[in-house]
């Protein structure tokens, strides 16, 4: 049998078994916004698993829209439970691109979206568009961040409509390391400014 797949549409509990004898994707705990300034998932916390149970664990992004416009969806790690989500980082930021009027495209790195040994919150995406039928949608895989000898990886993808005149489609490749050997206990998503109007984030670990 090349998979099976019980019970779960990446929105609900159940569990996904990849194809061609890969691993099981087990649904751990759906965050739901309404105009919240953030979203947190906190080990040991409201039935969320963040630790050495799974190597790999996945956020997915399903229509995140923002309250304010042209601002940028973005993620951070804690050591000590969420109360301080700091973890120094460096990362990469690239993008594909495409207007709706089909006159302008892009593929680039994007050197201000990036962080060199930072703290602060790492952009998963740019400029969110607030129009009605504006989302944005994705995941990031984060990797065996329980691990107290090696760095914490990452690495994420989403599309977007940006906001301008002639409004794009942006697919963002993002990716990076939390430079820290301490166990990352806790994942924070907000806007760079605004609230998160509405859209969900369920995460996963991965059994392989």
């Amino acid at each position: 049998m090349s998979g099976i797949v019980g019970q779960n549409t990446l929105d609900n509990s159940g569990l996904i078994k990849a194809p061609e004898g890969g691993g099981a994707w087990n649904f751990i705990k759906k965050l739901t916004a309404s105009s919240d300034s953030e979203l947190s998932f906190v080990d040991g916390t409201d039935d969320v698993v963040l630790d050495s149970t799974y190597k790999e664990y996945v956020f997915t992004f399903n229509n995140i829209h923002a309250e304010t416009q042209h601002v940028h969806f973005t993620f951070n790690m804690s050591i000590d439970g969420g109360s301080n989500y700091n973890v120094s980082k460096t990362t990469t930021y690239s993008h594909a691109a495409a207007n709706e009027g089909d006159s302008a495209t892009e593929v680039a790195y994007q050197a201000g979206s990036d962080l060199a040994e930072s703290t602060d919150f790492h952009r998963l995406n740019n400029f969110l568009n607030i129009q009605n039928d504006s989302a944005c949608s994705g995941y990031l895989h984060l990797f065996n961040p329980a691990d107290t000898t090696y760095v914490k990886h990452f690495m994420s993808n989403l599309n977007s409509m940006s906001y301008t005149s002639d409004p794009y489609s942006i697919n963002a490749f993002t990716g990076g390391l939390g430079n820290t050997t301490s166990a990352v206990d806790a994942v924070q998503f907000k806007m760079s400014s605004g609230d998160i109007d509405a859209g969900d984030i369920c995460l996963y670990g991965i059994t392989t």
